[in-house]
């Protein structure tokens, strides 16, 4: 037995790898991050609103296999598996069995690694990154710069975070720029990735905007930067960060692989340390660090015998952790808290809702999360109803909202319970709902000020040029019901405060017929000299106010 297990340890390390992701993947509820990248995969495309096209591919992939939840993530699920096998093709000396001690230390390969989020994709192509680099550095000729540059390109298809690390491994050896293999591989990085540049300059480049200066942007606290360090530890094991951290971050590399792994992973730990001086930062942010974190920890301790027991405690200490989590994932037992109500109780409270609204469509008020979970548990296609003053997401792009318009749904939300005509009690919690005979939502219509900036003083009522477009599902439906009532609204944030509120003079009905523009009236006074942010949004019915403009400049002064 022990002959046998020798013999073929890798084997069997890798194939219970998979087939417990596979286990997890068919037996454990989806979040509500992975119902929302399902939706992504309702409607392809090049690019969206969050993310790069990437994980709507790989869900649309296996979900045309399986359609639950084992098809949502099968594809992820292998290509866990496959990361860290090309994780251990990345260590020059090989220990095994110290590499799976490691391995099974870290808890977020084994309880994450099955998800279908963007970070398992960008894990893997991580790796395939390192592996064709390291190819490419041993052998510089054409066809491996076709390779590299096909791994850059799938890299920057998952996950934006995947240019830190391109970055990082040049920087590393600057002497590559030199060479026109390089450049070669940065010309087919550049073809291949045209079509996703050709959509985001379609869609006014509004990932890079949001990832840039909208999202991660707040006053900032001591505990976004002690989260972020305490964070780190955890993931990286969660335990045994506190020796795999030391481990990687001492070890000298020997070639110019390693040497790229080690600038990716203090450059990405130190990008982030960075960033929580601006906002809160995610734990899941730093993933790509993982591949350099094992490679090079793996490396420092296969020499420090000393090093090699406590691992394999930590790793066993782990390992019984993470069955539990394992388990606790797919069993739902003990008190509530906010990891049980992610993986549990979704299909009982899409039952709960349904039961009441039968087969007519939801529209939930600010929430991408419960539209999308809705949308996959009771196969009625649902609509995330996005207000001005907060994030938007790609429900403000899809159709869903064109769907629905004039049609009978129920408007839900979990706040203001008692502004709702009808309510339910679900496992998840309070449910307020109200029946609407024609849903008159108006997020796709867009206003065009004439200037991006304005300055102004803080007495003064300003008019402000624009223009509209009203697509024609929205023009056809606007001209059948005229006795809507839907007026423009301006409102000016400080940060994400909102400040003020300005009826701008103008409805909706009075542009139908103006080809020229109109002319936004702004009443700023009483608003204290300072820089803000203004957008434009439609009141329509009782609704929440709409996203209907990008961000323009306000100086008051």
């Amino acid at each position: 037995m022990n002959l046998f297990f020798q013999k073929h340890h890798r084997l069997l390390f890798y194939s219970t790898w998979l087939l417990l992701a596979l286990a997890q993947s068919a037996s454990t509820e989806l979040i509500a991050d992975e119902a929302y990248y399902w939706v992504y995969s309702r409607f392809p495309d090049w690019g969206y609103f969050d993310h790069p096209p990437m994980i709507a591919i790989l869900i649309r992939n296996g979900y045309t296999i399986f359609h639950n939840e084992l098809g949502v993530r099968l594809i992820c699920a292998i290509l866990g598996t496959l990361t860290i096998l090309i994780i251990e093709l990345l260590t020059d000396r090989k220990n095994p069995f110290l590499f799976y001690s490691i391995v099974l230390s870290i808890g977020v390969l084994q309880i994450a690694g099955f998800l279908a989020v963007p970070d398992t994709p960008l894990l893997f192509f991580t790796a395939v990154f390192f592996y064709t680099y390291r190819r490419f550095i041993k052998k510089i000729n054409w066809q491996n710069s076709l390779l590299l540059g096909i791994a850059i390109s799938l890299l920057f298809y998952t996950k934006y975070h995947g240019l830190l690390i391109v970055i990082f491994t040049f920087l590393s050896n600057i002497k590559m720029i030199g060479r026109w293999q390089t450049w070669l591989a940065g010309l087919f990085v550049l073809l291949l990735y045209t079509p996703h540049l050709l959509w985001q300059w379609q869609h006014g480049w509004v990932s890079f905007r949001y990832h840039l200066f909208e999202s991660n942007v707040s006053a900032y606290k001591i505990s976004y930067t002690t989260d972020y360090l305490l964070g780190q530890l955890l993931l990286a094991g969660p335990i045994a960060g506190f020796i795999l951290l030391p481990a990687a971050f001492m070890y000298k590399t020997r070639n110019e692989t390693e040497k790229a792994l080690k600038f990716t992973l203090v450059g990405v730990y130190l990008i982030f340390l960075i960033s929580s001086f601006r906002g809160k930062v995610e734990v899941n942010w730093t993933m790509p660090a993982l591949v350099p974190l094992i490679v090079l920890s793996h490396q420092f301790i296969i020499d420090k015998t000393s090093w090699v027991r406590p691992v394999r405690i930590i790793a066993f200490i782990s390992l019984l952790l993470i069955v539990a989590g394992r388990l606790y994932l797919v069993v739902d037992i003990g008190p509530d808290n906010s990891v049980k109500k992610r993986f549990h109780k979704n299909k009982v409270w899409t039952k709960a809702i349904t039961e009441k609204t039968k087969d007519i469509p939801v529209v939930f008020y600010n929430s991408y999360q419960r539209a999308s979970l809705f949308w996959f548990y009771s196969g009625l296609q649902s609509h995330s109803h996005n207000p001005y003053w907060d994030r938007r997401s790609n429900y403000n792009f899809w159709p869903t909202e064109s769907n629905l318009l004039g049609k009978n749904v129920f408007i839900a939300d979990i706040y203001g319970i008692n502004s709702f005509s009808d309510s339910i009690n679900t496992k998840k919690g309070w449910l307020g709902f109200t029946k609407d005979t024609m849903y008159a939502a108006l997020g796709g219509v867009m206003i065009y000020p004439n200037q991006d900036k304005i300055i102004t003083g803080n007495t003064s009522v300003y008019s402000l040029p624009c223009s509209s477009f009203i697509p024609k599902q929205y023009l056809y439906f606007l001209k059948r019901h005229p006795e809507l009532n839907v007026e423009i609204f301006a409102g000016i944030f400080k940060g994400k405060e909102l400040i003020k509120e300005v009826n701008t003079g103008n409805t909706l009905m009075d542009l139908l017929d103006k080809t020229n523009g109109f002319e936004a009236t702004l009443d700023l006074s009483d608003i204290p000299p300072a820089k803000y942010v203004l957008r434009f949004g439609i009141k329509s019915k009782n609704y929440l106010v709409t996203h209907n403009s990008g961000k323009i400049q306000l100086i008051v002064r």
